[in-house]
C-alpha cells in the first residue's frame, strides 16, 4: 500500500532521532536535513532537548498529527509506537529501520505481524522493518551513505537488502549513474519489490517518470505479479535489470538468513526474467553498468567503432564485443584514408581507431565526427581515453562532452584514469554523463542487454491442443494414483504417448510388450532396423538396456531374451513415486516391465524438459539431447506458456546453437518444427499442473522433421 504520505509527506517524525550521526537515529536526521526536506521535521527523543538544531519532543504522545513516521528504536517498542501513532496521530506511512523481527526469531515475526495488522487496519503504508529506508527527490529517509545525485531521469532502484543497496550505490556513484528513487524494502512485510513495481506501473507517466529500473532481489514472493508489471513497464518504454541472489544451494542458505528470504529455483528465475524482458545481472558492477547503459540512447545496431589512444584496451574491447555477438567492422576505403591523413603519422584507422598517446583533443573530435557522419557501417562509438599522468584531460573531456550532446549515434565513454585524472573525470560526470572505466565489463553488459528479448505477449494461444482429451487422461491417471495409495508416479509409456499426442507432438512408432512374438511382428510391420530398450526402474544406458540398429528378427529375439534378464536396479518403493515405468496392460511387476521396440531413426539428438516450480509454474528447458544434456548442461529455460518468439530465443541462446544450425556441411535441423514442439508442449503444461516433471530425450531432428523418441512424465495427484 504505497501512498502520498510515504512518497511526499508534508510532515515527518523520527522516533529515536539523535545527535550522534554515527548511529542510524542521528544519520537519518542528518540526511533529511542535508537533503533539503522542506516539510515539517519532528524528532522524538526522551533524553535530548535538541537534535541537530531541531527542538525535540520527549514523548511521542505529545506529537501533533504527522504524515510519515520513521522508527529507529528497538524492535520490541515498535508495535506499540505504530499503534499509537496510527490511531492517535493520523500517521499513514511508516518506515521501520529497526532489525530484530521475522528475519531473526519467531518472537520477532510476531512483532512484525502486529505492526502489519495495525497498518492494514488504518490504511497505512509500511516500508521494512529491517531496512535502510526510502530515498527520493522529496525526502532522504535513509541512514546510510552515499547519497547519489538525484534526477527525474535517474534510475529507480529497489533492493531487498539494505547493505547490498549501499554497495550498489557505491558502484553507481563512481560511474556517475543518477537516481530518481532508492527503495530498501527490508523484510517487505507489506510492500515488496513486486508491490513497488506495481505502483510504478499503475501510476506511470511517460513524460515525467524514470524509464530505468534496477532491482536487487533475494526472494520472489509473487512471480506472476513481478512478470506482469515488469513486462508492462517495459512495453511502456522502461528498461529493467535485476540481480537475483540465492541461485546456488549455498547461496540460497545465505539469502534465507538475510531479511527472511527464500531463494527460488535458478532455472525458474532465468525463465521468468526472459519472459518479462528483464536483463539479468550477476554482480553489483554488472548491474550498475547495465543501468548506466540504459541512460544512453538505445543501441540500434551491433556495429561498434572504437576510438582510443591506447592500443591494448582497444584490442581487449574488440575481443570482448566480438565474443558477446557484437561487431567491430574493419574501416577502409577513401573515408578511412581521409581520416588517417588528419591524424599523426603512425595512427591506425582500421578499427580500433588508434590516434596514439600523443593524439590531441581536436583529433579525438575528428575521429568521432567521422564515425558519426561518414562511416555508415557504424552504429555506436566507444571512446577509450585516459592519461599516464603527464597531461590534464579537461580539453579532451570537454570535446567528448560536446560530442555526446550532439551525436546521433550513442557514445560510450571509457575513462580509465580514475586516480591520475580524478578531477577531470569528476568534472565530466558532474555534467550528467556516465563513465565505464573498464572496457570488458562494458562489453559484457552490452552483450547481456542485446541477448535479452522483449517481453512475451501475455495471451495464451491453444495452438490446436486437445484440452478436453488431456483433462480426461489426467483425471484417469490421478485416480489411478489415488487407488494405488501414492501421491505421485511416472506414467506408463502408452499413456505418455497419449499425453504427447494431445499436443500434436510427432512420435516415433513403438510398442512395449513382454511377448517376443508381438514385438517381432511389430518390427516387421514398421520395418527394420529397430531399437530395443528395457522398460523398468533402471537407467537404460548404465545397465546395457539399449540396443541400436537391430536389423533382423533373430537379433531382436536375442536382445529380448537378454533384456528380460536385466534385474531391477532399485528397491521397491516405500511410498511416493512408484516404479519408474508402470507396466502396460498384461505386464509384470517387479524386476523389469518388458521391452520397448521402436523404429530406428537418424538425426540430431535434441532435448525438451519441464519441471513445475511452486509459485512460478512450469519451467520448460530445451537443448542438445542424449548424453549431452548431462555432460554439457547446455540448456535454455522459459516459463510456460511460451510464444514462438520465446521458443526461438531459447533455441538461439544455446551455446551449441551452431550445431543445430548446421556446421561443416552438416544439415541443420528444422528450427520451426523444434520451436513448434516447445510451444505446443508449454501450452499443454499450462493446462496440466498435475504434471510435475517431463523429459523428452531424445527428439531426433533433421532438416525436415523433429520426432520424439523417448519421454517420461511424472504426475502428482496433489495440485
Amino acid at each position: 500500500m504505497i501512498n502520498q504520505q510515504l512518497l511526499q509527506p508534508e510532515s515527518i517524525v523520527v522516533i529515536g532521532g539523535s545527535n550522534n550521526v554515527h548511529k542510524p537515529g542521528g544519520s537519518i536526521v542528518r540526511n533529511l536535513i542535508n537533503g533539503g526536506y522542506n516539510g515539517v521535521l519532528r524528532i522524538v527523543n526522551p533524553k535530548e532537548d535538541e537534535v541537530q538544531g531541531i527542538k525535540t519532543i520527549h514523548d511521542a504522545r505529545e506529537l501533533p498529527p504527522t504524515e510519515l513516521a520513521i522508527l529507529v528504536v528497538a524492535a520490541r517498542f515498535c508495535p506499540d509506537y505504530v499503534e499509537m501513532l496510527a490511531r492517535d496521530k493520523q500517521v499513514r506511512a511508516f518506515i521501520i529501520i529497526s532489525a530484530g523481527f521475522g528475519e531473526e526469531t519467531k518472537e520477532g515475526a510476531a512483532l512484525e505481524q502486529r505492526i502489519l495488522d495495525t497498518c492494514e487496519q488504518y490504511g497505512a503504508a509500511l516500508i521494512g522493518p529491517n531496512c535502510i529506508g526510502l530515498l527520493n527527490r522529496h525526502h532522504h529517509s535513509v541512514f546510510t551513505l552515499p547519497i547519489p545525485k538525484l534526477h527525474p531521469s535517474g534510475a529507480d532502484f529497489i533492493s531487498g537488502s539494505g547493505a547490498t543497496a549501499v554497495f550498489i550505490l557505491e558502484s553507481a556513484v563512481a560511474k556517475g549513474l543518477q537516481f530518481n528513487s532508492v527503495w530498501s524494502i527490508g523484510n517487505g512485510k507489506q510492500i515488496g519489490i513486486e508491490d513497488v513495481l506495481q505502483y510504478m506501473d499503475e501510476h506511470f507517466n511517460p513524460e515525467t517518470d524514470s524509464k530505468v529500473k534496477l532491482l536487487y532481489i533475494e526472494n520472489i514472493a509473487n512471480p506472476d505479479k513481478l512478470l506482469f508489471h515488469a513486462s508492462s513497464l517495459i512495453r511502456k518504454g522502461c528498461r529493467i535489470a535485476a540481480i537475483k541472489a540465492g541461485s546456488s544451494e549455498s547461496g540460497s542458505r545465505a539469502a534465507s538468513s538475510h531479511t527472511g528470504a527464500i531463494a527460488s529455483s535458478d532455472s525458474a528465475v532465468e525463465a521468468l526474467f526472459r519472459k518479462a524482458g528483464i536483463v539479468r545481472c550477476y554482480s553489483r558492477e554488472e548491474l550498475t553498468t547495465v543501468g548506466s547503459i540504459f541512460t544512453l540512447p538505445p543501441l540500434c545496431g551491433r556495429r561498434f567503432a572504437i576510438v582510443t589512444h591506447a592500443g591494448g584496451p582497444g584490442v581487449m574491447l574488440t575481443d570482448a564485443l566480438s565474443k558477446g555477438g557484437l561487431q567491430v567492422p574493419k574501416l577502409e576505403g577513401p573515408m578511412a584514408d581521409e581520416l588517417k591523413s588528419k591524424l599523426f603519422p603512425g595512427s591506425s584507422v582500421a578499427n580500433p581507431i588508434d590516434i596514439l598517446a600523443t593524439g590531441t583533443a581536436g583529433q579525438l573530435g575528428i575521429a568521432i565526427d567521422y564515425c558519426e557522419q561518414k562511416f555508415d557501417q557504424i552504429d555506436a562509438i566507444a571512446v577509450i581515453y585516459g592519461t599516464p599522468g603527464l597531461t590534464q584531460l579537461y580539453e579532451a573531456y570537454e570535446v567528448l562532452h560536446q560530442k555526446i550532446l550532439t551525436c546521433r549515434k550513442p557514445i560510450f565513454p571509457i575513462l580509465p584514469s580514475l586516480h591520475t585524472a580524478g578531477p577531470e573525470v569528476a568534472e565530466f560526470l558532474a555534467k550528467g554523463h556516465v563513465n565505464f572505466s573498464d572496457e570488458v565489463t562494458l562489453a559484457t553488459a552490452l552483450s547481456q542487454i542485446m541477448r535479452t528479448p522483449m517481453p512475451a505477449p501475455p495471451e495464451v494461444q491453444l495452438y490446436g491442443i486437445d484440452i478436453p482429451e488431456l483433462h480426461k487422461i489426467i483425471y484417469r491417471e490421478v485416480n489411478r494414483l489415488k487407488f494405488e495409495g501414492v501421491t505421485s508416479g511416472y506414467l506408463a509409456p502408452d499413456t505418455v504417448r497419449e499425453v504427447l499426442s494431445c499436443a500434436g507432438i510427432p512420435l516415433v512408432p513403438e510398442m512395449v510388450s513382454t511377448s517376443k512374438d508381438e514385438l517381432t511382428a511389430f518390427a516387421r510391420k514398421v520395418g527394420f532396423p529397430v531399437v530395443a530398450k528395457v522398460v523398468g526402474p533402471v537407467h537404460k544406458s548404465d545397465v546395457g538396456g539399449v540396443t541400436l540398429n537391430i536389423r533382423t528378427p533373430e537379433h531382436l529375439a536375442l536382445e529380448f531374451d537378454r533384456m528380460m534378464q536385466i534385474p531391477d536396479a532399485s528397491p521397491p518403493p516405500t511410498g511416493g513415486i512408484p516404479d519408474a515405468s508402470p507396466p502396460p496392460t498384461g505386464g509384470v511387476r517387479g524386476g523389469h516391465h518388458g521391452v520397448m521396440v521402436q523404429k530406428m531413426l537418424q538425426g540430431t539428438e535434441l532435448f525438451i524438459g519441464a519441471k513445475y516450480e511452486e509459485r512460478f509454474g512450469h519451467v520448460v528447458l530445451c537443448g542438445l539431447g542424449g548424453i549431452f544434456v548431462e555432460v554439457l548442461k547446455d540448456v535454455s529455460s522459459g516459463l510456460a506458456p511460451l510464444s514462438y518468439a520465446e521458443a526461438y530465443s531459447m533455441i538461439h541462446s544455446l551455446r551449441g546453437y551452431r550445431i543445430l544450425k548446421g556446421t561443416r556441411g552438416q544439415q541443420g535441423i528444422n528450427e520451426q518444427k523444434y520451436a513448434e514442439i516447445i510451444v505446443r508442449l508449454s501450452t499443454l503444461l499450462r493446462f496440466a499442473t498435475e504434471i510435475k516433471e517431463m523429459d523428452i530425450n531424445p527428439l531426433l531432428a533433421d532438416g525436415s522433421d523433429v520426432i520424439a523418441v523417448d519421454a517420461r512424465i511424472l504426475l502428482s495427484s496433489e495440485r
